[in-house]
């Protein structure tokens, strides 16, 4: 929003915030809003029928109407109705909280919609988790139709301001959640599995892809989303912006040889599986290593449930090398000696609550120990 802004562009945030490190219901003022000038945000409320929010320069807190999602839906489509009036150029976020847990919260007439006992698991839930899968599911499900809805809402929006065919629309999420999967528990992120990792990134932009869909398997991931925005927007990315520009792929200028890095830096839970680690994903394969050396390797296109564990296996040995090599690479890039979690946790002066959320300590520098 800043290097918008910048390039003349009006900003608007609408949402949960979860990033300012100042507890969940504490104001952002504007000079933490990193550039968003519209702003009915909050730090985080998982109380999604009664959720609350700040605006303006205002510290009062203020509730949303009803489920959070279809109200911050109107506001975003007033939002655009107002934009559709102003020439000037204009970027909005809209950050909804769902389909995060509590599934059990979503709408009941989309609950309705998928009653547990016909939910279909994947083949790699084990039978113990099999029961509390289904019961989350049903939520997860609603909450994801609810929210389908939503952006379906906004989509026509943009149709009926004539602001779509010049608009690139993107839908996309932080995480995913395991659902037994593995046997995870079913409300477990932070895992490298695909249930947990992997996350949908879909963009629509009329003006250079008309009305027809393709799919992509070059990997994308967090960091590579602003370079590739703003590469798509033609405004320059800062020179400290980490990532890729991906937007030659977007346009249909053949697909990248990459790999994604991905990663748990410091996780909070318990489970066997709760570790740091370090991952990378290419086209077809996902590997990761944990502290104490290689850990999954998994063919995604002919194992795409992830349960056929590669590492260590003779036969796949030069492509465990392969991949590890590409790993080593993408951490240089970054600086990153994968170190355990405390290393960062002193390093960077985190305060971690009981129930595993994170603050910072008063006084604390709010930037990576490399950029000191």
């Amino acid at each position: 929003a800043e290097v918008l802004a910048a390039a003349g562009y009006a900003t608007g945030y609408i949402g949960k915030w979860h990033l300012d490190g100042h507890g969940r219901e504490a104001y952002i003022p504007p000079q933490r809003r990193q550039g968003w000038d519209y702003w009915k945000g909050a730090q985080c409320d998982h109380n999604y029928n009664h959720a609350h929010y700040y605006t303006g320069d205002s510290s009062e807190k203020c509730f949303w109407e009803g489920y959070d999602a279809i109200a911050q839906t109107r506001d975003a489509q007033a939002y655009l109705a107002a934009r559709a009036r102003d020439e000037r150029p204009f970027a909005l976020m809209v950050s909804y909280g769902v389909p995060h847990f509590p599934h059990a919260t979503a709408p009941q007439e989309y609950k309705d919609l998928y009653p547990p006992q016909d939910i279909k698991l994947a083949p790699n839930v084990p039978t113990e988790w099999r029961e509390k899968a289904r019961q989350e599911s049903q939520g997860y499900y609603a909450h994801c139709t609810a929210l389908d809805k939503c952006i379906g809402d906004i989509m026509k929006t943009l149709d009926e301001t004539g602001l779509a065919e010049n608009t690139i629309l993107v839908f996309t999420s932080d995480h995913g959640e395991s659902m037994g999967s593995h046997g995870c528990p079913p409300l477990q992120k932070q895992v490298a599995w695909d249930e947990s990792a992997h996350v949908p990134f879909l963009l629509r932009w009329p003006a250079i892809h008309g009305r027809r869909g393709r799919k992509i398997r070059t990997p994308l991931t967090t960091p590579d989303v602003m370079p590739t925005l703003l590469g798509l927007a033609g405004a320059a990315a800062p020179k400290s912006t980490e990532g890729e520009d991906l937007s030659r792929v977007v346009r249909g200028e053949g697909e990248a040889d990459r790999a994604a890095l991905y990663m748990s830096v410091a996780p909070f839970g318990s489970g066997q599986d709760m570790k740091e680690y370090r991952a990378i994903r290419t086209s077809r394969h996902t590997y990761a290593r944990d502290l104490s050396g290689p850990w999954l390797l998994f063919d995604d296109v002919a194992d795409p449930f992830q349960m056929d564990n590669l590492v260590g296996k003779p036969e796949h040995a030069a492509l465990q090398r392969e991949l590890d090599a590409r790993l080593q690479t993408e951490l240089r890039k970054i600086g990153d000696d994968f170190q355990p979690a405390g290393h960062y946790i002193e390093a960077w002066r985190y305060d971690i609550k009981p129930h595993g959320s994170v603050s910072y300590e008063p006084g604390a520098k709010m930037q990576s120990p490399r950029r000191k």
